[in-house]
């Protein structure tokens, strides 16, 4: 348990049974009446995002969610297995758990895993990710200075829209919260 005055980004709340991750809180002091926190939270497993205000003071339950980089092995069936670099210990994540996450994870990449109680919720990569062009329709002569697009498959099977110029086997850095082509890599 803690008290409203105690938080912070990123702690995470259960409340009503449900994980919540403090993405802001505010204390506000306002002239007259009761101090007020207002926070904005975002479910852990939806990702649906709330603003929820508390009194001042107020005890909220805590959890423990264990963040942990992991380096990714392999898909075996549903799952995606997760290894600890440290202690070697193998995880076993399904594939609603990671998500979109999906489309940008290479063999040997590593990976936030955040587990609950031993239960995986969520796989965070990094910002970005270099990923290979396998196959994209070629640029005609004369489109490079239109500042258009064309659909590209990456090495992992997704889809992104890419500058007309790129070729097939060329290296890109992609952000992987929207799947937008940032540059290419040299």
């Amino acid at each position: 348990m803690a008290s409203t005055n105690d938080l912070k980004n990123g702690m995470v709340l259960n409340i009503e049974g449900q994980l919540w991750s403090v993405v802001e809180f505010q204390h506000v002091k306002p002239g007259k009446g009761p101090a007020f926190v207002r926070t904005k939270l975002k479910n852990v497993l939806s990702g649906k995002t709330v603003d929820k205000t508390f009194n001042a003071g107020t005890k909220v339950e805590t959890s423990n969610v264990d963040r942990r980089t992991m380096q990714f092995l392999y898909k075996d069936a549903d799952d995606f297995v997760f290894m600890d670099g440290k202690t070697f210990d193998q995880l076993h994540v399904n594939s609603d758990v990671v998500g979109d996450a999906s489309n940008f994870l290479l063999e040997n990449q590593e990976a936030i895993v955040a587990t609950h109680e031993g239960s995986p919720l969520f796989v965070e990569l990094p910002a970005s990710v270099e990923l290979t062009i396998t196959y994209t329709e070629p640029g005609l002569q004369g489109d490079r200075s239109t500042g258009g697009t064309k659909p590209a498959t990456l090495e992992t099977g997704a889809q992104i829209q890419v500058p007309l110029f790129l070729e097939t086997g060329t290296k890109v850095k992609v952000d992987t919260r929207d799947g937008s082509y940032l540059s290419r890599v040299s």
